[in-house]
C-alpha cells in the first residue's frame, strides 16, 4: 500500500509541474526516488505485536517478537521497568540465569523461566535501525493468596463467655486476596448479635458477648481468582464454669430390682464428672455402673445401681468440676412396693404403714389367747349346769361389779355392756364377741355367770382390759 501511495504520488507531480525542467522539480523527483527506493528494499518491520502474558508465579513464560525483512540489523529484549537489557541477536546480556533466547521463523522468543514477582512488566523487542523500532508487550506474574500466620490470629484461641474478641486473617498474593469467614459446622455467625450471616466479608470478624454456642471452628478462606484457594481453620474455645440440669430428682424403684439416675452437664475447659453416695466417690464395680458420653462441651452422665437392697435408697449426688468452678445435682432415690398380686401382699414402706402393722399383730396374738382359755371356760360351764339358780343369781351380781371395777373408771364395762344389746347380759356379750359364732342357749347364763365368779373373775378381767386397750 505505501508503495502505490508513492506512485501515486509521483505521477501527480509529473501532472503539476510543466515540462520543462527547472531547480524545484529536479529536487523534487530526487526525493521521490530516494524514498521508493528505500520502501523497495524492504527494511525490517514488526510482523505482529507482542501479547501481554499472564503466568503463575514459579511457571515459565515466553515473549514473542516477529520481525520481518531483518537483514543485517539486530533484535535486543530489554526490561523497562528494571531498565535493563536482557539479550541482544542470540546473546544474553543479564546475570539472570532464568532467561534465554531461541530464534526460529523470524520469530525472536524470550523465554523467561520460573518466572517471579519481579519479572512482572513492560517488555521491548528494539530493532537498531535508523531510526530505532521497537514494540512493547507485558508480563503479568500473578502470585496464589498465602495466609500470613505471623500477622493472623493463632489456630487456637480461648475467650471467657459474655467477652469481645476480634479474630484477625491476613494474607497476600497478586491481585490482592479477598477474606472471607465462616462456621465449620455451617452454622450461622451471630455478628454484632444483631445480625447472622453464613459469611463474612473482611480480615476482621468481630464477636461481642460471646456466647457458648458460637464456641468451635472458624474458617479464613482467602481467594484472588488464582488457584488454589487457601483456608485457615481457627478453634473459637468459650470458657465458663461447669452447670448441670437434673431431669428427674426423685426417681423411685422396688427393692431387688436396677435403676438408673443420670445428670446433664455443661462445662468448658472439660470438666471432671462423678458420682457421690454418703460421701463417697461412686466407682464402677458389680454393685455400680457408670456411663459418660461427651459432646463438645456438654456431657450426659448415668449411674445404674443393681439390685438395689435397703442401704441403697438415699442422696446420690453428680458433680461436675473444671478450673472455673464447681457445681452439683442431687438425686433422692426412694423405695416403692412391688406390684401387687393375688398370692401376695406388698408391705407399704411409710412409717404410719409401719406403726399400722403392729396393732394388728397385738390384737391376733391377744384374741388367740383369749379364745384358748373360753375353750377351757366353756368346758367347764357345760360339765358343772346343775348349779342352783340362786348361786347363779347372786354369782351373776358379783361377776357384773367385779367386771366394772377392774375396767377403768367403769367405763369400759359400760362399753362392754353396750355389746350385748338393750336386753342381753355382760357376761354373754362377751363370750358372743369375742368366741361363739351365735348366741348360747339360756340354759347356760346362770352357769356361766358362776363359773366366772368362783373360778377365773380375776384372770377374764385382766384380759378384757388388755384386749380393749389393745383395740
Amino acid at each position: 500500500m505505501f508503495i502505490i501511495t508513492v506512485i501515486k504520488l509521483l505521477l501527480i507531480a509529473l501532472n503539476i509541474f510543466p515540462s520543462r525542467f527547472t531547480n524545484r522539480r529536479i529536487m523534487f523527483l530526487i526525493y521521490m526516488t530516494n524514498l521508493v527506493t528505500h520502501v523497495m528494499m524492504d527494511e525490517p518491520r514488526f510482523a505482529q505485536p507482542i501479547p501481554n502474558v499472564t503466568v503463575a508465579v514459579g511457571r515459565d513464560a515466553n515473549l514473542p517478537c516477529v520481525v520481518e525483512h531483518l537483514g543485517g540489523y539486530k533484535v535486543a529484549w530489554i526490561h523497562i521497568d528494571r531498565q535493563m537489557i536482557l539479550t541482544i541477536h542470540r546473546h544474553v546480556i543479564s546475570r539472570i540465569p532464568r532467561y534465554s533466547i531461541t530464534y526460529a521463523d523470524n520469530t525472536w522468543l524470550l523465554h523467561v523461566n520460573q518466572a517471579h514477582q519481579d519479572d512482572r512488566g513492560y517488555y521491548m523487542c528494539q530493532v537498531n535501525t535508523n531510526p530505532m523500532i521497537s514494540q512493547v508487550g507485558y508480563l503479568q506474574v500473578v502470585v496464589p493468596p498465602n495466609i500470613l500466620d505471623i500477622e493472623s490470629t493463632p489456630s487456637s484461641v480461648a475467650v471467657r463467655e459474655n467477652q469481645n474478641i476480634n479474630m484477625t486473617c491476613r494474607a497476600d498474593g497478586f491481585p490482592t486476596p479477598k477474606i472471607i469467614w465462616r462456621r465449620e459446622d455451617g452454622e450461622e455467625i451471630a455478628v454484632e448479635k444483631k445480625k447472622k450471616v453464613l459469611v463474612y466479608d473482611g480480615d476482621v470478624l468481630p464477636l461481642t458477648k460471646v456466647s457458648r454456642n458460637e464456641m468451635g471452628a472458624y474458617l479464613c478462606i482467602a481467594t484472588n481468582g488464582v488457584p488454589p484457594s487457601v483456608s485457615k481453620r481457627i478453634i473459637l474455645d468459650v470458657e465458663f464454669s461447669p452447670m448441670i440440669w437434673v431431669p428427674n430428682q426423685l426417681v423411685g424403684a422396688p427393692a431387688g430390682t436396677d435403676v438408673t439416675i443420670d445428670c446433664h452437664t455443661e462445662a468448658h475447659p472439660k470438666a471432671i464428672i462423678y458420682w457421690v453416695y454418703n460421701s463417697v466417690m461412686v466407682l464402677p464395680s458389680k454393685k455400680y455402673k457408670t456411663d459418660y458420653t461427651e459432646n463438645s462441651y456438654r456431657a450426659h452422665m448415668k449411674l445404674t445401681i443393681r439390685n438395689l437392697q435397703y442401704g441403697d435408697f438415699g442422696n446420690y449426688r453428680c458433680i461436675s468440676k473444671n478450673s472455673l468452678g464447681e457445681t452439683e445435682g442431687s438425686i433422692r432415690v426412694y423405695e416403692i412396693p412391688l406390684p401387687s398380686t393375688p398370692s401376695k401382699q406388698v408391705t407399704h414402706t411409710t412409717v404410719e404403714s409401719r406403726e399400722s402393722n403392729i396393732i394388728p399383730s397385738l390384737r391376733n396374738d391377744t384374741t388367740k389367747s383369749l379364745q384358748t382359755d373360753l375353750y377351757a371356760m366353756k368346758n367347764d360351764l357345760y360339765a358343772g349346769s346343775g348349779s342352783s339358780s340362786a348361786g347363779s343369781s347372786s354369782s351373776a351380781a358379783s361377776s357384773s361389779s367385779m367386771q366394772t371395777s377392774l375396767l377403768p373408771g367403769g367405763a369400759a364395762g359400760n362399753s362392754l355392756s353396750a355389746l350385748s344389746g338393750a336386753g342381753g347380759k355382760g357376761s354373754l356379750a362377751i363370750g358372743k364377741s369375742i368366741f361363739f359364732t351365735e348366741r348360747p342357749p339360756n340354759e347356760y347364763a346362770s352357769s356361766l355367770a358362776g363359773a366366772l365368779a368362783e373360778h377365773r373373775l380375776s384372770w377374764l378381767g385382766a384380759g378384757l382390759v388388755l384386749l380393749f386397750a389393745a383395740l
